[in-house]
């Protein structure tokens, strides 16, 4: 969301609060409950260049947000529990669903420590190539590449192009292109443009990937905590709109196989790469329900509506903005005024979530 429009947005929300008007509405547009996103939880960095500081929160912060999710009266619940309260009728209380993407190192290292302190269920969604040791976060090499250099200079879209980032601005601006553009590519010519950054500026995105995710033996240990359900998020991280049918379903049916060959144990939930409507569509949809998924989350903004109204293989989360630290924001946006029903439609463009 460009900045404009993430202050005005703020500023509704703000609005809705201090008015009260969030109560008001509660009842009608708060649905069942909401199922939370987070990404990466590390303490705050101090580097000025930080384009990826939206998907992060602080082990303060995820603490925060608990204690204030039980003394708002939230049922803390399972993506089990969120999917069979999505198919009944209203509960006294509403729920919230706690679930991670990624595979990031810190999950265990800074959000277990608090999660498990709390003694809270939460998902985690896995795209299996990272504990496996061959993922590319493309977008941490990005990161590094942009945040040291003035000038880059990369073939995009089959012609050279250059890039002067000589000041902060410049710097995210570009970042917002390239990732944009990255994200879009199918995997061969992503891997290649990935390859061709890190020839050119000695960035080695494989160790990166590597140095910053979790491995099996992590996964081990959160395996043994009965409060941790592992869902599947494919095994590559591609965006689903950048494949063929065959290949999108074959990294769904792949991701799962792994998850459960390696833990030993079922996985019934998935999350769509990336999760907004750019990067799935109907399609996608359809084949997560023929997968034999439970259930299929997004990063689409909304709450989960009871009584079945909310269908299940495209379920809408709110994914928390790292640079709003304010718990007045995420009451509100708990409550479901902010939001439009999700009704998932194909080649739509996203409206990205607060932040």
């Amino acid at each position: 969301m460009a900045p404009d429009n993430r202050i005005l947005r703020r500023a509704k929300a703000e609005l809705a609060y201090f008015s009260g008007a969030f109560r008001l509405r509660e009842r009608e547009a708060g649905g069942a409950g909401a199922i939370l996103r987070f990404a990466r939880v590390r303490p705050a960095q101090r580097a000025r260049f930080q384009p990826l500081k939206s998907q992060e929160i602080t082990p303060a912060f995820l603490d925060r947000t608990i204690r204030a999710l039980k003394r708002w009266n939230y049922d803390i619940v399972g993506i089990d529990e969120a999917c069979r309260r999505a198919v009944t009728m209203p509960g006294r209380r509403r729920f919230a669903c706690l679930t991670f993407d990624g595979a990031s190192k810190d999950i265990v290292t800074q959000a277990y420590p608090v999660l498990s302190r709390h003694g809270v269920p939460f998902t985690l969604y896995l795209p299996t190539a990272f504990p496996d040791g061959v993922g590319v976060a493309w977008w941490l090499a990005l990161e590094d590449i942009i945040a040291r250099e003035t000038r880059i200079s990369l073939v995009v879209d089959g012609r050279e192009r250059h890039f002067a980032i000589s000041t902060l601005s410049d710097k995210y601006e570009l970042f917002d292109f390239l990732s944009g553009w990255l994200r879009k590519l199918p995997p061969p010519d992503l891997l290649y443009a990935v390859n061709d950054l890190g020839r050119r500026y000695a960035a080695d995105a494989a160790q990166l990937s590597r140095s910053a995710s979790l491995d099996w033996a992590d996964l081990a240990k959160l395996a043994a905590d009965p409060n941790v359900t592992f869902g599947s998020a494919t095994v590559n991280h591609p965006a689903l709109s950048s494949l063929r049918d065959a290949a999108a379903q074959r990294e769904m049916a792949m991701g799962r196989a792994v998850v459960e060959s390696a833990l030993r144990r079922p996985v019934k939930h998935f999350a769509y790469p990336f999760g907004d409507r750019d990067a799935f569509s109907r399609p996608h949809v359809v084949m997560a329900e023929e997968a034999g998924f439970a259930s299929a989350v997004s990063t689409i903004s909304g709450v989960v509506e009871a009584q079945g109204r909310t269908n299940l293989h495209a379920l809408p989360r709110i994914a928390w903005d790292g640079r709003v630290r304010s718990l007045r924001m995420m009451r509100v946006l708990l409550s479901g005024v902010m939001f439009a029903p999700v009704r998932p439609t194909p080649h739509a463009r996203p409206e990205r979530d607060l932040g």
